[in-house]
């Protein structure tokens, strides 16, 4: 199968390229997914039969700040690559978010119930989705939460930058979400993806946890359990972004095919001994 991946430098592109090596992919500047023509003309001479659409505007305070720009990036963006998907004839794998959900309910989310974004970033996320599940018979929508990857700006890193320079910490106890690798969702990915089962589904590490508690472990296994962590509220740490206070995802329509993925407690040790 001939695979292109949008976003090919980004983390969770060039994870997937580490493991389909015989792949191809596209990313700025050379490749525009808000121009049409750009992301067809890739497509029709990589002869994709399948696309995974990584690229996004991720930066989500940014998209509060510019949600035009977040919509015309993750909205229209994703419009174009899915009909240029469907006039090549391939399939299409929609990376998208749990911010999505409101976080509201105080439970993790199921791939069935009702996405209601709170955010600038995740309405144009859950546009995405849209455009991916109405203009392609085809799709796979994989929601995903708080990645990180070596290398790349993600918490983790920041966690133990600020630890390093600061000495003491601050860290919300109100959002909570899935941890979740680069390494293994890309795994998982790929043991979807050999399904050939379409639909929506949610790919994280097993468990969740707050911020709070995923800083406090970050420090234990980096050798900085020292590191002083003051609990605080998101009413506390003001930002650009509301993001979900409870947006943890539920994995069932993965398990139910037998992709699952390890708990985050199990990876992040990995992570950090990489």
């Amino acid at each position: 199968m001939r695979v292109y991946i949008t976003g090919h430098r980004g983390q969770l592109g060039q994870a997937l390229l580490k493991r389909l090596p015989q792949a191809s992919g596209g990313d700025l500047p050379e490749l525009d997914i808000t121009n049409p023509v750009s992301i067809g003309t890739a497509l029709a001479e990589a002869g994709a039969e399948l696309v995974v659409h990584c690229a996004a505007l991720t930066d989500v305070d940014g998209a509060a700040r510019d949600p035009e720009l977040a919509y015309r990036v993750n909205g229209l963006g994703t419009q174009n690559v899915a009909l240029a998907a469907a006039q090549a004839g391939a399939a299409l794998v929609y990376v998208s978010t749990n911010e999505v959900f409101d976080g509201a309910r105080g439970q993790p989310y199921y791939e069935f119930d009702t996405p209601n974004p709170i955010n600038a970033y995740a309405r144009s996320k859950l546009a995405g989705e849209w455009f991916a599940a109405h203009l392609l018979a085809r799709s796979y929508i994989v929601r995903t939460a708080w990645l990180s990857a070596p290398g790349g700006r993600n918490f983790v890193h920041r966690i133990l930058q600020l630890a390093d320079e600061r000495g003491s910490l601050r860290v919300v106890t109100d959002e909570v979400a899935n941890p979740t690798f680069v390494g293994d969702l890309a795994e998982a990915l790929l043991r979807l993806i050999a399904t050939g089962r379409y639909g929506i589904y949610h790919l994280t590490n097993a468990g969740y946890c707050s911020r709070y508690e995923y800083a406090c472990r970050i420090l234990a296994l980096s050798g900085r359990g020292h590191v002083p962590v003051e609990p605080i509220s998101l009413a506390q740490y003001p930002r650009a972004s509301t993001p979900p206070p409870f947006g943890a995802l539920a994995n069932t329509a993965a398990a139910a095919l037998g992709v699952t993925l390890r708990p985050w407690q199990d990876a992040l040790a990995d992570f950090l001994k990489a």
